[in-house]
């Protein structure tokens, strides 16, 4: 039994310290009434890997926080804003990053997905970061037209990896989220 215990608390310090988003602040444009903010709330509480939903109702923003060890889906928290009938204005994505090197302009696999860092410092990140998600669909078409003159990646317009990612990290047909901090 002493076995079993010590193998359980080793499992669990390694799922522990897994890299991984720990919260969200999504902000959601078009809402105009309070049965708009329920509708995205209701929409946003069926993604299963969220824990807890906190709303800033004055900003319309609503703060996700992500259960502890379960892949979170960027797009699928866009899609949910959709769904109830709006758009995503800002997307803060927090993320726990043990020591995770970052250059600008280049792709770092993280949480099961591949970032690409834009508009950044080369740094290595350690401990609780915000990472702003700058793909389409997630800024205003101005923003992203303002990054998008941040790279000469096509990975930037089409959100997918592709040739234009050396050495790629993941297959052609991978989403890849563009983020800056």
């Amino acid at each position: 039994m002493k076995t079993i215990s010590i193998i359980l608390f080793a499992l669990g310090l390694t799922f522990g310290a897994q890299a991984q988003f720990t919260k969200a602040s999504v902000q959601a444009t078009g809402l105009t009434c309070a049965m708009c903010s329920k509708a995205t709330y209701e929409a946003l509480e069926t993604l299963p890997f969220v824990d807890k939903i906190d709303t800033d109702l004055d900003n319309t923003t609503f703060v996700l926080s992500f259960k502890p060890g379960v892949p979170v889906s960027i797009d699928a928290i866009k899609q949910k804003v959709e769904d109830a009938g709006f758009s995503v204005g800002k997307l803060v994505m927090t993320a726990n990053f043990d020591e995770v090197k970052v250059q600008n302009d280049a792709h770092v696999a993280f949480a099961g997905n591949t970032l690409h860092f834009m508009d950044v410092k080369n740094q290595v990140l350690k401990g609780i970061k915000d990472v702003t998600v700058i793909d389409k669909g997630f800024v205003s078409s101005k923003a992203f037209k303002k990054f998008s003159t941040e790279t000469s990646m096509s990975c930037y317009k089409t959100g997918m990896i592709g040739d234009c990612c050396k050495p790629a990290i993941a297959p052609a047909s991978k989403r890849v989220y563009h983020v800056t901090i």
